[in-house]
């Protein structure tokens, strides 16, 4: 009698979940309820890139109208500490001038499960990258085996996303953003595929002479740049002792920016500054990378100081005094050398 109860029940669960499956509302709506039926053995959601994988999803919801995202990538390093990089990173977005609302374009790529925790637990858009067998957690030394398969990684996943038709601006966890710098950037949209930050800036940004630095830049999904990523990546395995940057300067000076018919601008460091060469103006500077720095210590401190001084701009920003206003000495980042640990960028 009791088995028959059982059975009895079962058939009329079943009959009103297909009853929800089935009807939509009286207005033409989605049902209710979506039943999903399971098979009997544990899932786990994979996060190697391919169909079904939940890059498309985190890229959609992150993604602007002309499908472009700004892609930052984390691990455990980034995420722990009394000041974690990556609230120093949020920072300036909450700070800086029209930037609060580009938090819901950014798409936060996590190498580990600690910093994949941390990114949601923010409630920003999240995506778990598969780490190829490499451990990402630490701090990765300056040119070690991991730290040399983290930048082909990300090489990788960032040719998937323009083979996916999305356009980004990648930018290292070390640059603070302090304006809105799309208007600069958007207005050169349409013509150009590659936008890049330098190092040192030269003043003509056309130049290949300009040493580029891969910790921030834009780029147009089109058949140009997804050819140049597939050039790039395929260089990993015959220059196991260079860092992907190296890889794209010394294809740039072999021409193959020009073969490809690559349309390409190299960034002002007066707009989008950096330790190696800080901008000298307050009221144009939109970026500013902890670049010519070792470790994520000495870049959390330094780029505190870059807060101060913007907040200092900020409240004399109705004064003349901003015209002797110059930045603090990046003393941390000096004294850095001297260490052995280093950040990825």
């Amino acid at each position: 009698m009791e088995n028959r109860n059982i059975t009895l029940f079962c058939l009329l669960f079943a009959g009103v979940v297909l009853f929800l499956v089935f009807n939509q509302t009286t207005d033409g709506s989605k049902p209710l309820f979506v039943f999903q039926t399971h098979q009997c053995q544990s899932s786990t959601k994979s996060n190697t890139i391919g169909p079904g994988d939940g890059l498309e999803s985190a890229l959609s919801e992150a993604s602007m109208a002309n499908k472009t995202v700004i892609i930052a990538i984390v691990n455990k390093a980034y995420v722990e500490g009394d000041k974690p990089m990556l609230d120093m990173f949020l920072d300036g977005f909450w700070l800086g001038e029209d930037t609060r609302g580009l938090i819901s374009h950014l798409l936060l790529v996590a190498v580990d499960q600690t910093s994949f925790e941390r990114c949601k637990f923010l409630r920003l858009h999240c995506y778990k990258l598969e780490a190829d067998g490499a451990d990402f957690e630490a701090e990765e030394l300056y040119m070690s085996q991991d730290f040399i398969k983290m930048m082909w990684r990300r090489t990788l996943f960032l040719k998937e996303m323009l083979k996916r038709g999305y356009s980004f601006v990648f930018t290292d966890i070390d640059v603070m953003w302090l304006r809105n710098h799309f208007p600069k950037l958007i207005i050169f949209n349409e013509s150009i595929d590659l936008q890049i930050s330098t190092d040192s800036f030269n003043g003509d940004q056309l130049s290949v002479a300009n040493p580029i630095n891969t910790g921030f830049y834009m780029v147009t999904s089109n058949n140009r740049t997804i050819s140049l990523f597939e050039k790039w990546h395929a260089q990993k395995n015959y220059s196991t002792k260079l860092k992907e940057q190296d890889v794209l300067n010394g294809m740039m000076k072999e021409g193959v920016f020009r073969e490809l018919g690559l349309s390409v601008r190299f960034l002002d460091t007066r707009y989008f500054s950096g330790f190696c060469e800080v901008s000298r103006d307050f009221k144009a500077v939109t970026t500013v990378h902890a670049n010519c720095c070792r470790t994520i210590g000495a870049k959390v401190v330094d780029l505190t100081a870059v807060v101060h001084d913007w907040k200092r701009f900020k409240s004399l920003s109705n004064s003349n005094s901003t015209s002797t206003l110059k930045w603090t000495n990046h003393e941390a980042c000096n004294r850095s050398w001297k260490c052995n640990k280093v950040t990825w960028g």
